[in-house]
């Protein structure tokens, strides 16, 4: 089980902290990928991570949610210190306050899209099976895929799938959703149904999103921007 302090704090400070977060790969020649980060971020921030190929954006984005574990520093979720926590502990807590969305959906392809978001629900447990399932078909709705439910992925457009993939990241209604190039495989049109929806979260379920991109142009339409150069912050600025 997660201990107390690690549950659900609305009083807490920071949602998520970094405090001089180091990753290094272990090698003849060791490789730096992210060296000495501090952030704060809050809730309901919209936070764009940008950067150089090879800047450590992907690798920054798995520390945060706790795929990785730093090579040095702490990372905190609501004033918690997780470099402690048993692996265990770690995946209850991804399960319960964080939702991923990737490049790639990763969507089963045997199970159909109210499947698909049902999971994550399924393994956490919190709501009864009614429950699970009117909250599963509300969220297909808000994201407009409310005639979709019985699709597998094989019959979803690419912009379709990648919506899908955002409403199983907030199957459990996470405090924070962190994506990596989320609109990176689409078209202009399925990047911007995927980015209003990323948006509207924020605005309307005060979910903090932080997304790794390449892209210029929606990093500037983002509130908050993160660059990196060879793994370190470069800048941290709010945007207009």
């Amino acid at each position: 089980m997660i201990p107390a302090a690690a549950t659900r704090s609305e009083t807490a400070g920071s949602l998520l902290e970094a405090r001089s977060l180091t990753r290094i790969l272990p090698a003849v020649v060791p490789v730096t990928l992210v060296e000495d980060v501090n952030i704060k971020i809050e809730r309901a921030e919209f936070v764009a991570i940008t950067g150089p190929s090879g800047s450590g954006k992907s690798s920054l984005l798995y520390l945060l949610g706790l795929l990785d574990r730093p090579t040095a520093g702490d990372m905190l979720i609501e004033d918690t210190r997780t470099g402690d926590l048993s692996s265990a502990d770690l995946a209850r807590l991804r399960l319960e306050k964080i939702g991923f969305v990737f490049q790639f959906h990763f969507l089963l392809p045997e199970f159909t899209a109210l499947e698909n978001i049902l999971i994550p629900m399924q393994k956490l447990g919190a709501l009864p099976a009614k429950s699970q399932l009117e909250h599963a078909e509300g969220l297909l709705a808000d994201l407009g895929l409310e005639d979709y439910l019985d699709r597998r992925p094989a019959q979803l457009s690419g912009g379709q799938r990648q919506r899908v993939a955002v409403a199983r990241a907030l199957a459990n209604s996470p405090d924070l959703i962190l994506a990596d190039e989320p609109t990176g495989s689409l078209d202009s049109k399925a990047t911007e149904q995927v980015f209003d929806s990323l948006q509207s979260i924020v605005k309307r379920q005060n979910t903090t999103v932080v997304a790794v991109t390449h892209d210029m142009e929606l990093a500037s339409r983002m509130k908050r921007r993160i660059h990196l150069v060879d793994g370190r912050v470069d800048y941290d600025r709010v945007q207009p």
